[in-house]
């Protein structure tokens, strides 16, 4: 990959019941940093790539912290802005067995959220970047948000920097504020080169029905998307099915306009930790993109296959696990 990716959105307290348990039903919680955006800049800075963020963090001992778990994977940090406020939080109940996993927010007024877009200085900002990355994660939080991230993205486009959304719906947060936010993740998407998003996303994303769960119903989808973008050039997705808490199927595909190709189908067992596994997704097939629909599938696909196995929201995974990695259990490296 040429060039530093640069990652903008809000970052979070995760608190996490320990041991797969409910949330509250021992004495204490887990804690571990984490956001879509720094998670993505985290995987990208531990494989060597060049991976800066760009938040607002308050001032005080949680800033603090927050602010030095990314910059520990190697993370430039010199864009964040530091404010008075509170950082936000959201709580995890783990899946466990049958019960699938909880997560409730408390985000709201945090440093991020309240942060007004004159707050970022954009050209300089995106000086010597190569890609923007962001989700629909900011534009959920609230009003502001939107048209923050907005702002980022026209800001890139001006620049000649690409622009890597991920759409990351979260139905919990638009419900808050926004009842219908298609236009709103439509405007999104049109400023995008890539999108991470299956068919299904993309199916509700432009209203139309993609039938199956298909390689050809996926890439049906992707050609609808292509002619409704036209500066979309790439759109990357997972295809992932639960068996039960600690087995998922896991595949991987990423389509060009000209170009596919979509990997085999995984088991991933004895899962540690699902969360942060799309941004890892996400981290691989930025960094092999440059190589083609296959090299970025499988690269995606390790790092997301690999991000299960580790506790916390960020990725741990270095370039020597990639080579290592086989798609099977593994025996111990000596």
């Amino acid at each position: 990959m040429t060039g530093t990716v640069l990652c903008f959105g809000e970052m979070l307290l995760r608190l996490a019941a320990p041991d797969r348990g409910h949330l509250f039903q021992e004495a204490r919680l887990d804690a571990h940093f984490g956001g879509a955006e720094a998670n993505v800049a985290v995987a990208l800075a531990r494989l060597g790539e060049p991976a800066a963020v760009i938040t607002t963090l308050p001032h005080g001992s949680l800033g603090d912290a927050a602010l030095e778990s990314v910059r520990a994977a190697g993370v430039d940090v010199a864009r964040v802005k530091r404010t008075d406020g509170r950082l936000g939080l959201y709580f995890l109940s783990p899946p466990s067995g049958p019960r699938g996993a909880h997560i409730v927010y408390d985000r709201l007024d945090s440093s991020f959220a309240v942060a007004p877009s004159k707050a970022y200085d954009w050209p300089a900002m995106l000086d010597g970047v190569a890609w923007l990355h962001l989700s629909g994660i900011i534009p959920a939080i609230a009003p502001e948000a939107a048209r923050l991230s907005l702002d980022a993205i026209a800001a890139a486009r001006a620049a000649g920097v690409q622009v890597s959304f991920d759409g990351n719906f979260r139905a919990s947060m638009w419900a808050r504020w926004c009842v219908d936010p298609q236009q709103i993740l439509l405007d999104h998407v049109a400023g995008a080169d890539l999108l991470f998003g299956s068919h299904r996303d993309i199916s509700l994303l432009l209203g139309k029905d993609f039938a199956g769960d298909t390689p050809e119903a996926r890439r049906r989808a992707c050609e609808a998307a292509f002619a409704r973008f036209p500066s979309l050039t790439c759109i990357a997705s997972t295809a992932r099915r639960v068996i039960d808490a600690d087995t998922h199927e896991l595949s991987a595909r990423v389509d060009r306009r000209d170009a596919a190709f979509e990997t085999e189908t995984i088991l991933v067992t004895q899962i540690v930790d699902r969360i942060g596994t799309g941004d890892a997704f996400a981290a691989g097939v930025l960094s092999r993109l440059d190589e083609g629909c296959e090299a970025a599938a499988r690269c995606g696909l390790a790092m997301a296959a690999l991000k299960h196995a580790t506790v916390g929201d960020h990725s741990r995974t270095t370039p020597a696990d990639l080579a290592a990695f086989t798609g099977a259990p593994a025996d111990v490296r000596r």
